[in-house]
């Protein structure tokens, strides 16, 4: 028997460094999905790089509040700013409604289709507020049986990063596309601090395959990249440490030791409507 495994790339447009290597990564077969920074300003030619890949990689909106990219879009904040705000419901829905339909529409605008999957830059989708009116538009903008599907951050690892990110909200979050009726994964890992090296990274790598092959399904978030100058990434480092390493023999062998088969989320977490 074999486990189906989601390995998703974040950030994708977030820099020239970061899309090319994420392109790498899915044109080798190690990804099965990538979720794309629309509001970057490399959006619009960065994306070249998927279109060659796109009947084998799903390709999802990475919503978006707190990044230099939603500040300068005007509704962004700092992380621990949003998590107050959302947990209080200062947010205005209505504003709320309008900056996730001006993300889809950056994204289907150089994308030419609806993304696969919708998720959140640092789990933001997940928080009050912001969940319900991300339900709210995938219900209304998409008809049943075309919707994207949803990435739950429900966390396998119970450390202490990980269960603050199942804690902001991924039970409600799960309830409600349940409710709905839309498509989501179910269990989340390849959570870390971004610290270590390139052997810690692995080490990690060989963690998470081992839960992954016990929880048909699972979904490995991952944030590799190519060298990069970029001052305002703060995990550049790590991101070449995870290309390193997810370009090298390991992934693959790990895959065949585990039973592991990397699926597509639209595939792996397709239900009826």
């Amino acid at each position: 028997m074999t486990s189906t495994l989601v390995i998703c790339a974040d950030d994708f447009g977030m820099n020239p460094a970061v899309s090319q290597g994420i392109a790498q990564l899915a044109d080798q077969a190690r990804l099965s999905a990538t979720s794309a920074m629309s509001l970057a300003p490399g959006w619009p030619t960065d994306v070249a790089w998927l279109r060659p890949l796109r009947h084998r990689l799903d390709v999802g909106l990475h919503l978006d509040w707190t990044s230099p990219f939603a500040i300068a879009a005007g509704h962004g904040c700092s992380l621990p700013q949003l998590m107050l705000r959302t947990r209080l419901h200062r947010l205005n829905p209505q504003q709320v409604l309008h900056s996730i339909e001006r993300q889809l529409d950056l994204f289907e605008t150089h994308w030419q289709a609806p993304p696969d999957h919708v998720d959140g830059h640092q789990h933001i989708h997940q928080f009050p507020v912001i969940r319900d009116a991300l339900i709210a538009v995938l219900l209304r903008r998409y008809p049943s049986g075309q919707r994207p599907w949803l990435r739950i951050s429900q966390p396998l690892a119970s450390d202490l990063k990980s269960w603050v990110i199942g804690a902001m909200g991924a039970n409600a979050l799960a309830r409600l596309a349940q409710q709905a009726g839309l498509s989501h994964s179910a269990h989340l890992n390849g959570i870390y601090n971004f610290d270590g090296d390139a052997k810690a990274y692995a080490h990690k790598l060989r963690t998470w395959a081992q839960e992954a092959a016990s929880h048909p399904g699972t979904l490995l978030m991952c944030h590799p990249g190519l060298l990069s100058q970029d001052q305002q990434d703060p995990i550049a480092l790590a991101r070449q440490r995870e290309f390193q390493v997810l370009s090298g023999p390991m992934l693959p062998e790990l895959r065949q030791q585990h039973r592991l088969s990397l699926s597509r989320g639209s595939t792996a977490y397709r239900r009826d409507h």
